[in-house]
């Protein structure tokens, strides 16, 4: 029998026998309450764990571009040296800042962090390897993940300093601006796929991928998506929140210990995210590449784990924005905006026009090929 995306898989029979377990030893709202901890807690976990291995994954391809080892001391190749760091920042001492508007200065990081994670539970990792999954998973990606500009701008202001406060303004303006490329370049799939749901959008792709079956405006969108990304995360070339030649450390200078830590944490998986929401919305998510009519060779590529086609997709899209962050010299202000409103924003309106056009008359590779 042919192995298919409809079958269960080992882990949906393992969650099914836990749930099966809570329900028939505790009363119904006892089960859900501890079910809805474990989800939390696992999320939380592999949120932690990912973050630890995406520094040190940069850290190491940094170095290789830069024609360097990298990170070699502290375990084999260095493997432990991020472990260290992260342990060192949560037992540094958190130095209090006079003249403070103390509230919303330690309640920003938690903007940060709660927005992250929350964006982070709507991923589809793998096939029934999803904690939430609304009907309008996109959207509410798109909206959780712009919370966290609250966060930047609430530590800007409270921490009474003039860099901070000018690394808040810019991070407000280029996220604002941004934001609307990246949200009408993924509504330019919803019109492709003809859904918001990520889980039914990943499965509308089992036999060509969005970026195929969209012809060029997939393509321009992908693009875009991938530039006003990497600009919503605040990264080299687009980095001048955090310009430290201009601001020092930008709208968190004023941090320390654990609170700059839940910025630093944020930063790196607010990368992952982006390459997440990309992989699945354009490349088919946790999808093995099937081929119609190919049975065997579909056969054969259902033998690869669906989580390792999430990661391994996730994985190129972020040592791309890795190599752009360590290949181009930063933009100024103005020219970061103009890229925006003068560029990419006209494209991506006209593109989604057309991507409208080709759905109403049927012009997609899976309509021409049905």
């Amino acid at each position: 029998m042919l192995l298919n995306y409809s079958q269960p898989l080992e882990l949906n029979k393992l969650t099914s026998r836990i749930d099966a377990a809570l329900h028939a030893a505790l009363p119904e709202f006892w089960a859900v309450v501890i079910e809805l901890v474990l989800v939390g807690i696992l999320l939380i976990a592999t949120y932690a764990l990912l973050a630890v291995v995406l520094i040190y994954v940069e850290r190491k391809i940094t170095a290789f571009f830069q024609a360097r080892i990298g990170p070699n001391r502290v375990g084999k190749y260095g493997i432990f040296q991020t472990v260290a760091d992260v342990t060192k920042i949560l037992i540094k001492e958190i130095i209090h800042i006079n003249r403070i508007d103390k509230f919303l200065f330690y309640t920003a990081p938690f903007f940060i962090i709660g927005a992250s994670i929350m964006a982070f539970g709507a991923i589809p990792f793998g096939q029934g390897l999803q904690a939430v999954d609304f009907n309008i998973g996109v959207l509410y990606v798109i909206s959780v993940s712009s919370l966290g500009i609250i966060g930047v701008l609430l530590a800007g202001w409270s921490s009474n300093n003039k860099y901070s406060m000018i690394g808040a303004m810019r991070s407000g303006a280029q996220f604002v601006s941004y934001e609307l490329s990246a949200g009408i370049a993924l509504m330019t799939m919803v019109v492709l796929s003809g859904t918001m749901q990520l889980s039914t959008m990943v499965e509308s792709q089992r036999y060509c991928w969005n970026i195929f079956n969209g012809h060029l405006p997939a393509l321009v969108a992908f693009i875009i998506y991938l530039i006003s990304g990497h600009a919503e995360t605040n990264r080299g070339p687009f980095d001048l929140p955090e310009a430290e030649s201009e601001l020092t450390a930008g709208y968190h200078t004023e941090y320390s210990g654990l609170q700059f830590g839940f910025f630093y944490l944020a930063e790196y998986l607010n990368m992952f995210i982006i390459a997440s929401i990309g992989a699945t919305v354009f490349l088919g998510g946790w999808m093995p590449l099937q081929i119609n009519g190919w049975e065997s060779f579909n056969q054969l590529m259902w033998f690869i784990p669906s989580y390792l086609w999430f990661f391994g997709k996730v994985a190129v899209l972020i040592f791309f924005s890795l190599w752009v962050r360590w290949s181009f010299p930063r933009l100024r202000i103005d020219q970061l905006l103009n890229l925006e409103w003068k560029y990419l924003l006209p494209i991506n309106l006209v593109n989604l026009l057309v991507m409208v056009i080709l759905v109403l008359t049927g012009l997609t590779l899976t309509d021409i090929f049905k």
